[in-house]
Parts: C-alpha cells; structure tokens; sequence
C-alpha cells in the first residue's frame, strides 16, 4: 500500500491543565481546548509542542506541588 502525504494544516491546541495537542486547523476545537497560536503542516505544529511544552504534569499537579508539598520528615515514613 502506498502512504500518502499529509498536507492537512493543523493547529496546536491547549486545555485548561496547559496539555497541547494538534487538531485539524478547518475544525472546531473539541470541548475544553483553546487555539495555541501555531498552526501548519503535523511537524511544524509537533515541533512547536516540543519547544513550548518541557513539563508534561499537569498545570493542577504542578500548582499543588509548588503550594502544598511539605517534605517528608522521618518521623512521617516510621509510622
């Protein structure tokens, strides 16, 4: 079977925990992600994403770890 080109122009997509992903540029984002600003060909917009996105946790895991981790004391890992 012969592999076709993809020509399709893709946007990249963020979502309210700042995951990226590529979406068809002619389509309505899918609930929950907002335009990026970068649209083009699949490997323009993924190596965006690569650039931009250098933390893959979750922005609510991220927040929770820069307010609410307390370190472990060794009185805590006896019990």
């Amino acid at each position: 079977m012969e592999e076709r080109e993809d020509n399709t122009i893709y946007k990249v997509v963020v979502n309210h925990e700042a995951q990226y992903s590529i979406w068809p540029a002619e389509r309505e984002n899918p609930g929950g992600w907002r335009d990026a600003g970068k649209s083009g060909l699949k490997a323009e917009c993924l190596a965006h994403i690569k650039e931009v996105w250098t933390d893959m946790r979750p922005l609510s895991l991220r927040k929770k770890m820069e307010t609410g981790a307390k370190p472990l004391r060794e009185t805590d890992s006896e019990n």
